[in-house]
């Protein structure tokens, strides 16, 4: 495959939601499609949402702790503050989406289609991508302690002034995906790195494990 020269960004659109209706989390139902909503406060902890749709809707201030999304669609959506220690969202559709000042412990998002989707100033103890697909997709600066992308593909995703504590990128499949923006502790599975950008200090700080990756015997 013919690689672009410089690396591309993701394209994201600017999310604009006028006219919402005011609405109680309680009203919330599996397999039910909602449009148009704002739903500010609210507790769905424990609630059973699988496949539930989400339409030009925001939810502010919502604490969704063991809350299931599975099969869930969120379109042209935003997500700001929402509390949720663990949250169970695998399988799910995220397009034209918004997380803002978010806090989420485990976020299990397997096998998800997320596209133009903007993750911003929010905090993770793991994110299970795995076998996701995810395009035009930009993290600004959000701290995340465990990021398992095997099996991914992911395409124009970027990351600003991020951190995390450990990737893991067993048979990724990456195009332009830009970790210039991202500390890492720590990279397993560098065989999944192609197609991925990073600078010369991140270069240097992995040349020892692409060496022991390579088998590479380095002596002074």
């Amino acid at each position: 495959m013919r690689r672009s020269a410089t690396t591309k960004k993701p394209v994201l659109g600017r999310l604009v939601l006028p006219g919402l209706e005011d609405a109680d989390a309680e009203q919330l139902e599996p397999h039910e499609s909602y449009e148009g909503l704002r739903i500010e406060g609210g507790d769905l902890s424990g609630r059973d949402l699988t496949g539930t749709t989400f339409t030009e809707c925001e939810l502010v201030g919502v604490t969704a702790h063991t809350t299931i999304l599975q099969h869930g669609r969120l379109v042209e959506t935003r997500l700001e503050r929402l509390n949720a220690p663990v949250l169970d969202a695998t399988r799910s559709t995220w397009r034209d989406v918004e997380l803002l000042g978010s806090r989420i412990g485990a976020l299990d998002i397997y096998d998800a289609q997320i596209r133009s989707t903007h993750v911003v100033g929010s905090k993770f103890d793991w994110i299970n991508l795995r076998s996701s697909t995810l395009e035009d997709v930009l993290f600004e600066d959000c701290t995340i302690d465990e990021l398992d992308l095997g099996g991914v593909t992911a395409t124009r995703v970027s990351f600003v002034n991020c951190r995390a504590g450990s990737v893991s990128l067993a048979h990724a499949r990456l195009t332009d995906v830009d970790l210039r923006g991202l500390e890492v502790g720590s990279i397993s599975n560098l065989e999944g790195m192609s197609g991925a950008t990073l600078d010369a200090q991140q270069v240097t700080a992995l040349a020892p494990a692409f060496a022991s990756h390579l088998g590479i015997r380095v002596e002074g």
